[in-house]
């Protein structure tokens, strides 16, 4: 099979790493790419990802015979859909399904509508009236801007001050944050669970657990996150077999109801308390950074995963995961997520994979012989091992060689599993 990977972060990259390993791939391709993926595919620089009428035409040129989406801008703007109508098969949804993330106010009204557990919320269109709302709450909440902030556009807000502010802040967000929801603070432990679907089955992946907040304790501002290990205690089989009949296949259920078939990977993000999952947000790709633990766990052949539920056949697939922990720890840049350095030399990335890691690239660019930094989160650092315990000292005695200039990342991953132990 000749396949087109569209992205260049840390996702895709993994997403490229585990392709790779497929015994159909014929010709691999990538556009735009980044140093990491130019291992396993031909990067292509010279063509916008953000255009589609670009990508279909080098599909078609190219003979592709399947092109994964990675990001959600493409995904929300209709790239699925154009490749269709000119025969290419796609591992991602068309925009009317896309919307699940592309507008958190079409989410909740949908949850809202088809009885999917998620928090109370209202909806507003005018920020006035968000800080007229906002004086008659109790505290925490949370304020979300309606459309794509590249997983920023979600403060949670202590009081009633802090909350003007996030109101205030929408406007950061350009057309995204013209509309805003105001949530209800959920109490619990967050999860994330991935699935794969063909429009009508739907398969979760082995559970995960990311760390949005830059810094230890879950302090700060929020990120596109920080680490991630996989399986998460916190999703017992209970829990999950939960998700998979309250969540997963009643939002498959509802979107077909409204006439909307959702292809690809259904990323549900939720908040678990007393056994009891409810949904945070759901997402219309592969999370990032829990791609890069999920995927070093997957057995099975994920190119012949993403064609059966490209071509409505996944009921046919069998599914296995390994019983190893995977844990991952970004390695981001100082002053991230806001003003940062770029173009910083990096060290130390074969001898951290000489170790046993798997670096997945997430900012970075080449420059002759040297890999530089060029971005927030610069590069995702993962191990597997038997437990967490052990995966945990590895990830971050591997994390320990690696070097650039400001480099930041938080000593606490996955910490959160060892009570659990």
């Amino acid at each position: 099979m000749n396949v087109l990977l569209i992205g260049s972060g840390g996702r895709e990259h993994a997403l490229a790493w585990k392709i790779f390993q497929s015994p159909r791939l014929k010709k691999f391709y990538a556009v735009p790419g980044n140093p990491g993926i130019a291992e396993f595919a031909e990067c292509v620089e010279n063509i916008s990802a953000e255009k589609n009428s670009d990508v279909v035409k080098f599909a078609q040129e190219k003979n592709i015979d399947l092109v994964v989406v990675g990001p959600e801008a493409p995904l929300v703007n209709g790239l699925v859909d154009e490749l269709e109508k000119v025969g290419i098969k796609s591992f991602g949804p068309k925009a009317a399904a896309a919307q699940l993330e592309g507008s958190k106010i079409f989410a909740k009204q949908l949850m809202e509508k088809y009885k999917i557990p998620t928090a109370n919320f209202e909806i507003f269109e005018n920020p006035d009236d968000a800080k007229k709302f906002l004086k008659t709450q109790n505290f925490p909440v949370v304020i979300k801007a309606d459309g794509l902030a590249a997983g920023k556009g979600v403060i949670i807000a202590k009081n009633f001050e802090e909350s003007l502010e996030a109101v205030d802040e929408m406007k950061n967000f350009g057309a995204a944050g013209s509309k805003i929801v105001v949530e209800e603070f959920m109490e619990g432990e967050e999860a994330s669970i991935l699935a794969f679907t063909d429009g009508k089955n739907i398969v979760p992946m082995i559970s995960a657990q990311d760390h949005k907040k830059i810094f230890d304790g879950d302090e700060g501002l929020n990120t596109g996150g920080m680490g991630a290990y996989s399986p998460a205690p916190v999703v017992t089989e209970e829990v999950l077999r939960k998700v998979e009949e309250k969540i997963l296949k009643k939002i498959i259920s509802a979107l077909n109801e409204e006439k909307i078939i959702y292809q690809g990977c259904l990323y549900a993000g939720l908040m678990i308390k007393d056994g009891e999952p409810k949904v945070v947000e759901f997402n219309c790709r592969f999370g990032d950074p829990e791609t890069q633990v999920v995927l070093p766990l997957l057995e099975s052949d994920l190119l012949e995963i993403m064609l059966a539920c490209a071509e409505g056949n996944l009921s046919d697939k069998k599914i296995s995961w390994k019983k190893d922990t995977a844990v991952c720890v970004v390695l981001a840049s100082g002053g991230y997520p806001k003003s940062y350095k770029k173009n910083l030399p990096i060290e130390g990335i074969k001898k951290a994979e000489s170790l046993g890691a798997i670096i997945f690239h997430a900012g970075t660019k080449r420059d002759g012989d040297k890999i530089l930094t060029s971005g927030g989160r610069v590069l995702g650092v993962t191990v597997t091992e038997k437990n967490i315990r052990q995966a945990i000292e590895k990830v971050y005695k591997c994390v320990g060689v690696i070097k650039f200039e400001d480099m930041h990342f938080r000593k606490d991953i996955a910490a959160k599993a060892l009570k659990y132990i």
